[in-house]
């Protein structure tokens, strides 16, 4: 296990346990559950969780967000469910919700895994074709060759790609999937190769958008060649019929001789089938598609571009972008260019723009920390911890945003604004906007939208966002915390205290040895090392959170402070041992009653850290807290001063 053990222990906990939990997946900021039942998930504690951004609820998944370490956390979810990366993503044999759910449920779990090595690749191809625009070498050296190659090599074969995942979707074997993939990237059967052979026998469908040359036949069938290679619809409908016809066979085929009776009859049947039928049909249904996006999209460029940028960060948040991603890969595959998606392009500079804008505007010093480095995050074309971290808890700025992504987004649909390969995130997209033949106008095009639409959102923020007043009196310098500021603050504004739940020696919390409670995320106060093993009540007020594991207390005082005691660092570990409750959840409590006893000497046995934060949660709602001056305190003294 990880570092991130214990979030991970407290997410499965929360989603129902591994027992509720059909398939787990992950994005870039996202894991992916698919729960048997969401009426047993947690919803409040995983959205309030240190280290959980927000929680989502779409497409048939339950979408815990977490940011861009969630590589980091999802290695260390999957051997608490069991899990294996080739069971990761299966689904329930009939998955729920309604239609639309379902489709983006499998269109996300096909997808998500090759993401990143997809932008990965495309970055590659991409600045490999920047450096031969450039001039920095030529497109005949090996150096571009071998270039080429890592840029080409998954979207030349893509459907080996697509049919190891979509075997794991569709729960068929992950490998007669590969092998499907593999079976229809064969060079002689291509379309390509056969042509190049000789004429061909005859014409189907002659005079339609269909026409089709039939170079040979399967006994006797006529078979419709297609290039398949880089081809994205085919090979998941093949699998899609793999995965019916192994069901069946493993009903019927003796045990003894199922390990390979079984993949031979899937193939034997799928694969005729699918070249047959099952090939063409996509493929034509692929250039329908296409075709009548186009068709949308050349009734007025300008409005389909506003209407992308408009509404893409919405559904970001939804994760219904993903019902999008293949009309925008098979553009590209059967265009060769896709400008029908791309004006969301502007929308990831214009979430970069507006977030960079509060870092300038805001006085709040924990909103300008977390500003910065959404902002390079963003610009890298990860928006998501921004969108849900600043942008929507502020409302206003993305409005700002969504706003600025039209306008560019409308730019981008009126000059016919392209994208000719995939891969690349945010900047690393540019260079595969460079046209086929190393012209830069697509590029220009690309670089002005993202200038428009990045001042418009920077200087609209600039103007229009302002900090809650509450937050600006937040803001104030070491001096202005000194002991006579604190008495005049005492005197001049609401002010109210909390005492010390237990006694023993103070410590600033920025000083303890838990990174998360030390940054004052999660909330300000300060830390006591306990010197006797018993915490009381620090105020009047109800219990609201009294944690199974009985390690941490939440309060929320009858003055409306939320108050965290979490006795020691980790101890959620012990599972309760070493602790005893004399309150519930729901109790309401009199400043000093008796709360938890805690053994000391076990816990310290066990090798954990008795230092315990005691943190104002709700920090937001108080101009400042100010902490004790005293570095030893005996429980019933004053620990905290809130100033309202």
């Amino acid at each position: 296990m990880g570092k991130y053990e214990n979030l991970a222990k407290e997410i499965v906990k929360n989603v129902g346990g591994k027992e509720n939990v059909s398939s787990l997946t992950h994005c870039i900021t996202r894991l992916r559950f698919k729960l048997k039942d969401e009426g047993k998930a947690n919803d409040d504690v995983i959205k309030n969780m240190d280290g959980v951004v927000t929680l989502m609820k779409s497409g048939g998944q339950y979408q815990v967000v977490i940011g861009n370490h969630v590589p980091e956390v999802y290695a260390d979810v999957m051997p608490l469910l069991g899990l294996d990366e080739d069971q990761a993503d299966h689904g329930e044999d009939a998955p729920s919700g309604n239609l639309f759910n379902r489709a983006i449920d499998v269109i996300s779990g096909i997808f998500q895994p090759i993401l990143g090595i997809m932008a990965a690749c495309g970055m590659v191809k991409g600045l490999n074709a920047l450096f031969v625009a450039i001039g920095l070498y030529t497109d005949t050296c090996g150096g571009y060759l071998v270039l080429n190659a890592i840029g080409d090599g998954l979207f030349n074969f893509l459907p080996l790609f697509l049919g190891y995942t979509a075997a794991k979707k569709f729960n068929l074997k992950p490998m007669i999937g590969l092998v499907i993939g593999a079976i229809m990237c064969y060079p002689t059967i291509q379309n390509s190769a056969l042509s190049a052979g000789g004429d061909a026998l005859y014409t189907l469908f002659a005079g339609t958008m269909f026409e089709s040359q039939v170079y040979t036949t399967f006994f006797g069938i006529p078979m419709i060649a297609m290039d398949y290679t880089g081809t994205v619809i085919p090979v998941i409908f093949v699998v899609y019929f793999a995965s019916k016809c192994s069901k069946l066979f493993n009903k019927i085929v003796p045990d003894l001789v199922k390990f390979f009776f079984v993949p031979m009859l899937t193939l034997l049947i799928t694969i005729p089938i699918g070249l047959l039928v099952i090939g063409p049909v996509a493929t034509f249904g692929s250039t329908i598609i296409a075709e009548a996006v186009m068709a949308v999209r050349n009734a007025s460029p300008m409005l389909a571009g506003a209407i992308v940028g408009l509404t893409w960060q919405i559904l970001v948040i939804f994760g219904l972008h993903w019902g999008f991603i293949p009309v925008y890969i098979n553009n590209i595959m059967t265009n060769g260019y896709d400008n029908v998606m791309m004006p969301f392009f502007a929308c990831t500079f214009a979430t970069s723009a507006v977030v960079l804008a509060i870092f300038f505007k805001t006085k709040d010093k924990h909103l300008k920390e977390m500003a910065l480095p959404n902002f390079i995050s963003g610009i890298f074309g990860v928006t998501e911890p921004a969108i849900y971290g600043i942008l929507l808890p502020l409302k206003k700025p993305f409005v700002i945003s969504c706003i600025a992504g039209c306008i560019g987004g409308g730019f981008y649909g009126a000059f016919n604004f392209r994208k000719f390969m995939m891969g690349g995130m945010g900047i690393f997209e540019f260079p595969a906007m460079i046209e086929p033949d190393g012209s830069m106008g697509n590029l220009i095009v690309a670089v002005v939208g993202v200038v428009i639409t990045m001042i418009i959102a920077f200087i609209a923020t600039m103007i229009l966002y302002k900090d809650d007043p509450k937050k600006n009196a937040e803001v104030q310098t070491e001096d202005t915390k000194q002991a006579p500021v604190k008495k005049e603050a005492g005197s001049l504004l609401n002010a109210s205290e909390i005492v010390s739940p237990m006694s023993g020696k103070v410590l600033k919390l920025e000083n303890i040895q838990d990174d998360a409670f030390a940054s004052g995320v999660l909330g300000k106060g300060a830390a006591i090392v306990p010197s006797e093993g018993t915490v009381y009540a620090p105020a009047d007020g109800e219990i609201s959170a009294l944690f199974p594991t009985l390690h941490a207390i939440g309060m929320k005082t009858d003055g409306g402070a939320e108050l965290l005691i979490h006795i020691g660092l980790d101890t959620v570990q012990l599972e309760g041992e070493g602790f005893e409750a004399f309150v519930k959840q729901g109790d309401h409590v009199t400043q000093g009653q008796k709360l938890v006893s805690f053994d000391m000497d076990f816990i310290k046995g066990k090798g954990y850290c008795l230092e315990t934060p005691v943190l104002i949660t709700n920090m937001d709602d108080y101009l400042d807290i100010i902490e004790t001056d005293k570095k030893e305190i005996k429980a019933g003294e004053v620990l905290l001063n809130i100033v309202k």
